[in-house]
């Protein structure tokens, strides 16, 4: 393991489902020693000064989202590092002209990922390629406990914020053909045979975007929340 820094390193998790940035929270807190999670954001932007922002991709693998330029350009993040599990060589483009620093797997587990980033912030991690299928060592995404993998479950939030299966398609860098198989099985997990059935669903088990902040001041303190869903 890597040794410990002089201080842990403060870091903030950032997506757009709450399920999601608690579950890396919760995969990283054995490792306080290496790196302390200070603020959870859903749909918002970090507000404390943190060393790492671990952009967590799910629903966003095409980086098209303008949040990305704010949290590149936020003088309160030192450096900013995609989660992810698809990172394509033209991504890795897009990714630098984005002012992305670092892109790590979700295929780490707690401790992989605690060394990972102590390693990016001392400019010994750069961008990688990693598998299209996600293993997403958290255990944790919207749909899991009902039997959606990583990537239905992906499909799904994407289905439920509208998006045709060609958009679905274009922002995942998957065929068409790809993307329907993934509705088809997800459809047969959910019990659900029309998209607006799909989206109740979607709505119901926690697919669509979640906005709330956690801010951890302490280690051992209690969380500070303020939270709205944006169903």
């Amino acid at each position: 393991m890597t040794p410990a820094p002089d201080r842990p390193l403060t870091v903030a998790v950032v997506n757009d489902h709450e399920l999601i940035v608690r579950g890396v929270a919760a995969m990283l807190e054995p490792f306080a020693h290496l790196v302390r999670v200070v603020e959870l954001d859903a749909d918002l932007l970090p507000e404390t000064p943190v060393d790492v922002a671990l952009y967590d991709t799910f629903t966003h693998t095409s980086l098209d989202e303008p949040d990305l330029d704010d949290l590149a350009q936020s003088p309160l993040i030192g450096r900013l590092v995609l989660y992810t599990w698809v990172l394509t060589e033209e991504l890795v483009v897009i990714a630098r002209a984005r002012g992305v620093q670092a892109a790590l797997p979700k295929s780490l587990d707690g401790e992989a990922l605690a060394s990972a980033l102590v390693k990016v912030h001392e400019g010994l991690l750069d961008l990688v390629t990693v598998s299209e299928e996600p293993v997403m060592a958290s255990q944790s995404w919207p749909g899991r406990d009902q039997g959606l993998t990583p990537r239905e479950s992906e499909i799904v939030a994407l289905v439920t914020s509208g998006l045709s299966n060609n958009e679905i398609a274009e922002r995942t860098y998957l065929s068409i053909n790809s993307v329907k198989s993934y509705i088809r099985s997800a459809y047969r997990t959910m019990d659900v045979t029309t998209r607006s059935q799909a989206v109740l669903w979607g709505i119901d088990h926690g697919m669509a975007p979640t906005r709330m902040r956690v801010l951890l001041s302490q280690p051992d303190d209690a969380m500070a929340v303020g939270s709205s869903s944006d169903a």
